[in-house]
């Protein structure tokens, strides 16, 4: 193909986003920066209204920057409907049930809410009926895309207020489409036919929705048993993006998200036996074309509003961001949502998000804002949007100090016997422990079992076991455990820093006291005898000889030499490591055997 028939400007702008994904991105990680502000600062500084805009004086910046955001905006919009079909796989019909009561309830009431509180204050300021309802309508929407991004990074979706913030946000994305019609009937002045047009839209919209899950139910496992049963990557690849993608179309031909479509997709493959291979195959798309989103998001970041009224604008987003997180806290708690939550769910949800960009393009285009108002607007959303990673690390820290003065449950104020004997100390209640507490209980050994976890000591005190709340690390807690008559001290924790200190405790006093510990590998191994640890469990070494084992069965090998043959070879393990750990550990015990002294 001959040279001036290729899109140079396609190109270019594609090289950019890549450029940023695959270079600038992994560099700017290594200083734990959330990508997603990588995204949004790459957009807003090489975009149309940023380098992008001085390309006229400086032609060499046409490889640099982006010239129009529209060449890479289609890419853009899939990355938001790759994001809600895994959503939707994660969910099922039943778990979307039990969520009714936040979507339809909490989430409804926060729409209408936040539209009526902001659109009464852009009234204040001197804008017509029609534009402040537009402007409470775009601004009381929140960032699907950043807020489940950063959720999921997190893993925090399944927390109360990843559910309550996914709820809301799900509410929001239903509500695009009516919300979306009924700018377009403001704009042209429909008078009365406008109720009847909203419910016309409304049913349209149900209809679209029906037969996308009657067609799925039909077609969707069919389809992948067939995929599936040709044994090729490459096909259950092409398929699955045939129905994301698909579906998505079908939902925006009848006038929808696509992002909705394709998250009715996304629920009702969550009941097949494809969920998993299908979430492994999307991922890598859904991380990208999310990058891509966020790029274009960042290239609505008009810098000359910055310059133009910062002092408005600096008080829009702090007042944007307080009066919604403030009514999204307060109808939270009206759920029964409890207060941590509640508060992480509105500084989440506080600030603007990408329905904006939609809503005032059309608005402006209709008519119904001037260009400065929406030029304002957008710097607004933008800004508040770039903020919603730092919104969730100063929600956690907000939430972390309330959930420590919470006045301790009846559970957590239960206090170990100190003058028992006999008993093993379990440090440590989390999977590996409750292991260990229930061989022991199986075994009929008596056993104390810490953790610093206060929720989960309180419920597993009331199914009866014996756990109770407090810092291992600390020798007065150690010591009301029963440290000084206890028989053995086995450490479930991983944090090395902490099973260290606490086999420095136990050591300094009691000597003679058997201490098993689970170690991460055979250098953390070697490294605990050498502290002096009585045995070390290595994880990757333990692994290693049960995958044996069960090889070695499945393979048809008696089961009773098998068995003797791993124990033989973890007491080979056991010896190399001691043996290993006895070189270095002279050096390590006289340390601390020193801090020891220094202690008492």
């Amino acid at each position: 193909m001959a040279a001036g028939h290729i899109n140079l400007d396609a190109y270019s702008d594609a090289l950019i986003v890549l450029g940023t994904a695959g270079i600038v991105v992994p560099i700017v990680q290594r200083w734990r920066v959330s990508p997603v502000l990588v995204y949004l600062a790459a957009g807003a500084i090489l975009g149309p209204l940023g380098l992008g805009s001085l390309q006229g004086a400086l032609p060499f910046l046409y490889w640099l920057t982006i010239t129009d955001a529209k060449n890479v905006s289609g890419i853009a919009e899939l990355g938001v409907v790759f994001l809600l079909f895994l959503i939707g796989l994660e969910l099922s019909y039943q778990r979307l049930l039990t969520m009714r009561r936040l979507v339809f309830g909490l989430g409804s009431l926060q729409v209408a809410i936040c539209t009526g509180a902001i659109g009464a204050i852009a009234a204040q300021f001197g804008n017509g009926a029609a534009a402040s309802l537009i402007i409470g309508v775009c601004l009381g929407l929140s960032s699907t895309a950043i807020v489940i991004e950063v959720l999921s990074t997190q893993r925090r979706l399944t927390t109360t207020a990843g559910r309550a913030s996914f709820s809301i946000l799900l509410a929001q994305d239903l509500a695009v489409v009516p919300l979306l019609l009924f700018i377009s009937l403001l704009g042209t002045r429909a008078g009365g036919s406008m109720l009847s047009s909203l419910g016309l839209a409304l049913a349209q919209a149900a209809l679209a929705i029906a037969l996308i899950v009657i067609v799925g139910r039909l077609l969707l496992r069919p389809i992948f048993r067939l995929v599936a049963g040709s044994a090729t990557t490459e096909l259950f690849v092409a398929a699955t993006l045939f129905v994301v993608v698909g579906t998505g179309v079908a939902a925006g031909v009848a006038g929808l998200s696509m992002a909705l479509g394709a998250f009715v997709a996304g629920l009702l493959l969550a009941e097949t036996e494809f969920r998993k291979a299908i979430e492994t195959t999307i991922e890598p798309f859904k991380s990208l074309l999310l990058g891509v989103f966020f790029f274009t998001v960042g290239m609505g970041l008009d810098f000359r509003e910055l310059v133009r009224e910062p002092v408005w604008l600096l008080a829009s987003v702090i007042g944007l961001i307080a009066i919604k997180a403030s009514l999204i806290a307060g109808l939270a708690r009206l759920f029964r949502i409890p207060l941590p939550a509640a508060i992480e769910t509105g500084l989440l949800l506080g600030p603007g998000g990408e329905f904006a960009f939609v809503a005032l393009g059309l608005a402006t285009a209709l008519g119904l804002l001037s260009a400065g108002v929406s030029s304002f607007m957008l710097a607004v959303t933008s800004l508040t949007m770039a903020l919603i990673p730092a919104m969730a690390v100063a929600a956690r820290r907000i939430t972390e100090k309330l959930e420590r003065r919470k006045p301790p449950e009846p559970e957590l104020a239960a206090v170990p016997p100190a003058d028992e004997t006999g008993h093993a100390i379990v440090v440590g209640h989390g999977r590996v422990g409750q292991i260990v507490c229930a061989m022991l209980e199986r075994h009929g050994r008596p056993f104390i079992a810490t953790d610093i976890d206060p929720a989960a000591v309180s419920a597993w005190r009331r199914r009866g076991r014996e756990v109770y709340y407090g810092d291992a690390t600390s020798p007065a807690f150690l010591k009301s455990c029963g440290l000084m008559g206890a028989a053995a001290v086995i450490v479930t924790i991983h944090t090395q820093a902490a099973i260290d200190e606490i086999v420095e405790i136990v050591r300094g006093l009691r000597p003679d006291m058997p201490i098993v510990s689970r170690a991460r590998d055979a250098t953390h191994a070697r490294h605990l005898y050498a502290i002096g640890v009585t045995d070390a469990v290595p994880e990757t070494i333990e692994a290693s000889l049960q995958l044996s084992e069960a090889a070695l069965v499945g393979l048809g090998l008696p089961a009773g030499p098998v068995i003797a043959s791993i124990h033989e070879k973890r007491d080979e393990f056991r010896h190399e490591l001691q043996e290993a750990a006895g070189l270095a550990g002279k050096t390590e015990t006289h340390s601390i055997r020193a801090k020891t002294l220094r202690r008492s």
